[in-house]
């Protein structure tokens, strides 16, 4: 019981949330610096045929709040897997930094809207659509995004259903293979139910 009251006042980021937002946001900020020549083989098929991969790009905010379910720990995970990508010597240079502020803040605010305490498929996949969103804020600002505007229409409608897919769905997936496992019972906070199952017995 002792072990489940700390637990539960320590509502902020502890020591093991941050090694493990780092951890993730290290494996995923690799997968990001190599993704680009992944999401290539697609351009031939058919225009902007590369935005149906693009939500992987926004995998580490979703994956790991839903694996801590904290505050804070959506942004941090995006800025984190960015700087990975800038010390792999990525093409984007410093303007990573941006994306993966804006992208992860995207995620961040979608998660605040539901006070931090839905963590479902479709949260996650909002979450997703709120990083895509936040990723047309620098495309813009950096002229990527200089389209007509069915272009404009078209490309992100495909990026937001990307992400909806990858960075929400497939997130939900992965976690729930985790949990499986048992491991995120040492990573997240106790919650009300846990108290409530104590107290029954």
């Amino acid at each position: 019981m002792e072990a489940l009251v700390n637990t539960r006042k320590g509502k902020g980021l502890s020591l093991s949330d941050l090694l493990v937002t780092v951890l993730v946001s290290l494996v995923l900020g690799v997968v990001y610096h190599f993704w680009g020549s992944v999401s290539n083989l697609l351009d031939p098929l058919f225009i902007q045929a590369d935005e149906l991969v693009y939500g992987v790009w926004f995998l580490a905010p979703t994956l790991v709040f839903l694996l801590i379910r904290k505050p804070g720990v959506a942004l941090i995970a995006e800025l984190a897997a960015a700087h990975v990508e800038i010390l792999f010597g990525s093409g984007w240079g410093l303007q990573l930094v941006l994306y993966g502020l804006i992208q992860g803040l995207g995620a961040e605010l979608v998660f605040a809207a539901f006070r931090y305490k839905k963590f479902s498929a479709g949260v996650a996949a909002l979450a997703g659509v709120g990083a895509a969103i936040g990723s047309l804020i620098p495309d813009v600002l950096y002229g990527y995004a200089d389209y007509e505007t069915w272009m404009l229409i078209y490309k992100y409608g495909l990026r937001m259903v990307s992400s909806a897919v990858l960075a929400g769905y497939l997130a939900y997936a992965l976690v729930k293979a985790v949990e499986a496992t048992g491991v995120t019972n040492q990573l997240r906070p106790v919650q009300d139910q846990d108290y409530a199952a104590l107290d029954e017995k």
